[in-house]
């Protein structure tokens, strides 16, 4: 198997993306394709200590960078995720995983890639640690403006994928809205409720933004803006507690002597919630794997993350949206 890796993306660029992906050639047995400047690339795998046999360079002469506008980054015909996604359309990679402008991977793998039949909007769907195990929150930033049916789409999508990825049979599907009752929240998602209701999903209602780390619903779906805001609410709010722990651990010698006797279980807590062990968000949808990863990973993040992609390619996952899509009338506009 081989797996394209935008080598230009992420805010600390080649030298964390390339580190990265030689690890998953260690531990996963696969290669890795590193898209980008050529040159560049070369001095950081010249860097590595170990076989390097499995990493392979392809040039691209662009840059995306992190804060370019959609105008911009359509100029730039020879970038790091325009090629890698050429490469997944002419089958020279299995799949493209990038931790770069997330609206960029997303514009151009829709455009280079294309949709699965049937699909309008593909969602970038993301595993979250809860109390009970993983929840996937759907969409999480590729489309602000969606329809009811955009989001039966998802709810569906979600299902397949959670069905195939962690094996769970017929997961619990709720929708994000700001109350449990079905009249609550805006036309949008009253409508959907109706929806989801009469589909064939295990529909179990409303649930607020608190509910997402209960791990008492496996799928939830929402619009991409709503999902996006409670994406970075979360990460902020690991983040500060973080700090604010650190500073706390730090006030008295008694603090300290309790966190040394507690650091190993810690350590696991913070793997749990740390979204480097998750490696990215998956775009559910598309006629190809796609995997974007967070700005901030690394080289543990790029290893996970490309390990993600891999595993996504083995279970078939598109493939099976598609067959499911095609026999689903009812997840199409209305009229």
């Amino acid at each position: 198997m081989k797996i394209a890796v935008d080598a230009m993306g992420g805010d600390f660029g080649p030298r964390v993306t390339v580190e990265g992906a030689w690890r998953a050639t260690q531990d996963h047995q696969i290669e890795v394709l590193l898209v980008g400047a050529e040159e560049v690339i070369k001095k950081e795998v010249d860097r590595l200590e170990g076989n390097k046999d499995k990493l392979h360079i392809v040039n691209a002469s662009d840059v995306i960078e992190m804060n370019e506008s959609l105008l911009s980054f359509r100029k730039k015909k020879k970038s790091s995720i325009l090629v890698g996604t050429q490469l997944v359309r002419e089958k020279w990679a299995d799949a493209f995983v990038s931790t770069g402008n997330t609206a960029a991977v997303v514009y151009i793998s829709k455009k280079v890639l294309g949709a699965l039949q049937g699909v309008e909007k593909p969602a970038l769907a993301l595993l979250m640690p809860t109390l009970k195990g993983l929840t996937l929150l759907i969409d999480v930033g590729a489309n602000a403006n969606c329809q009811p049916h955009h989001l039966e789409q998802f709810a569906l999508m979600g299902r397949i994928f959670m069905e195939n990825a962690l094996k769970l049979e017929n997961p619990r599907i709720g929708l994000m809205s700001i109350g449990e009752e079905k009249s609550k929240g805006n036309d949008l998602t009253r409508d959907v409720y109706e929806r989801l209701h009469q589909s064939s999903v295990n529909f179990i209602g409303n649930v607020e933004g608190k509910d997402i780390f209960s791990g008492d619903t496996d799928v939830i779906v929402s619009d991409g803006f709503t999902g996006n805001v409670a994406l970075k609410v979360s990460e902020g709010v690991v983040d500060t507690f973080s700090k604010m722990a650190r500073t706390e651990i730090m006030k008295n010698i008694f603090a300290k002597i309790g966190f040394l006797l507690m650091k190993r279980n810690v350590k696991k807590l913070y793997k749990k919630v740390n979204y480097a062990e998750y490696g990215g968000a998956h775009l559910l949808g598309l006629n190809g794997v796609c995997i974007v990863g967070h700005g901030r990973s690394d080289p543990v993040a790029i290893k996970n993350a490309v390990k993600t992609a891999k595993n996504f390619v083995m279970d078939k996952v598109q493939e099976k949206i598609q067959k499911e899509l095609v026999l689903s009338d009812h997840f199409r506009p209305a009229g």
